[in-house]
């Protein structure tokens, strides 16, 4: 990926940011959750920490090119109408939106695919093909 620099600045900043930009590693978004994988001889396994998420709050897609897409999307609205009386002096809307991708390996049985919310974290339970399911993948050719 290209990296966009400011040639404008004089060359002493510029030497700063390279290694304290996001030139080179990317900020921490604040929204975004933890995430960790995990592996076992059966299945892959995604948990993803979303605290006062539930599963309506949540996208997952799975692409043509064999890509996790996980969203979440969480606006707090509030009924001004009811609150005619009150003047504020101060408040904070609540807005949180994620959105990762991620490459499948290519032994998770796509149509097994599964996953729920409990407890604050999102779990995707990825199963692997089992070495039966990997050989009818594979077949012969004949060479003519």
């Amino acid at each position: 990926m290209p990296i966009r620099r400011n040639y404008e600045q004089n060359w002493l900043p510029s030497i700063f940011n390279d290694f304290f930009d996001n030139d080179w590693m990317a900020k921490a978004n604040a929204t975004a959750p933890a995430i960790n994988v995990a592996e076992d001889k059966t299945e892959y396994r995604i948990e993803v920490a979303v605290p006062g998420m539930t599963k309506d709050d949540f996208r997952l897609q799975l692409t043509k090119d064999n890509q996790l897409v996980i969203s979440m999307e969480k606006k707090s609205e509030t009924n001004d109408k009811d609150d005619k009386d009150k003047r504020y002096l101060r408040r904070e809307f609540s807005y949180s939106k994620f959105q990762q991708s991620m490459i499948l390996p290519d032994d998770v049985e796509k149509e097994r695919i599964s996953a729920s919310v409990n407890d604050g974290v999102l779990t995707i339970d990825l199963p692997k093909k089992t070495a039966e399911e990997k050989e009818q993948e594979c077949r012969m050719i004949e060479i003519k």
